[in-house]
């Protein structure tokens, strides 16, 4: 049976949503749903390496490796220099990062993925604040996401729990079994 629950009025009110859509940084998700914030940087934390998606010039996926970091409130994505992906952000801000799953397949910890707009940092004071204390191979370059949806995949037998949360909106919990009805909706 497929359940659905949202969270109190209020959280995802917009508080802190940044110009541009309904973006925010990362310590607005940390402030509005800290219980799926911890689960998401818990997650991003086990593996240094992650998968993000960005999209191509024809409009196609691309998919690469990238390493994330939480530091000073927000999320962070640093790339080699002249990458494909940075042709790609500049040209779509557009992407979705999603955690490592490591080896197997028991989802310990959940199955992370964060979507939104990565916004370039060119701002010399800020890159060398981020590689004073990351130490990238230089040179690189450093872009910080802004946030449109937050999502955590997790298992409580026999449910397959599916925790959602973007700016303006509450959040939002659906538990599903496989004999559960496929969802219409997007």
């Amino acid at each position: 049976m497929t359940c659905e629950s949202r969270g109190g009025e209020g959280l995802g009110s917009g508080v802190g949503v940044r110009a541009g859509g309904g973006a925010v940084g990362w310590s607005v998700v940390e402030v509005v749903v800290p219980e799926l914030a911890r689960w998401v940087r818990e997650r991003f934390g086990v593996y240094r390496h992650h998968v993000l998606a960005t999209v191509r010039k024809d409009g196609a996926p691309r998919l690469t490796g990238l390493e994330a970091d939480f530091r000073h409130g927000e999320l962070w994505l640093g790339m080699m220099n002249g990458s494909r992906k940075v042709a790609d952000l500049r040209r779509d801000p557009r992407f979705s990062l999603h955690a490592n799953p490591g080896p197997g397949t028991d989802l310990a910890g959940g199955d992370v993925r964060v979507s939104g707009r990565a916004v370039e940092v060119t701002d010399p004071g800020q890159v060398a604040r981020y590689a004073a204390a990351v130490r990238p191979p230089e040179p690189f370059h450093l872009f910080r996401a802004e946030l449109t949806e937050v999502v955590r995949t997790s298992t409580e037998p026999p449910y397959v729990v599916v925790e959602t949360w973007a700016p303006g909106r509450a959040p939002r919990t659906i538990r599903r079994t496989s004999n559960d009805p496929a969802r219409q909706e997007e």
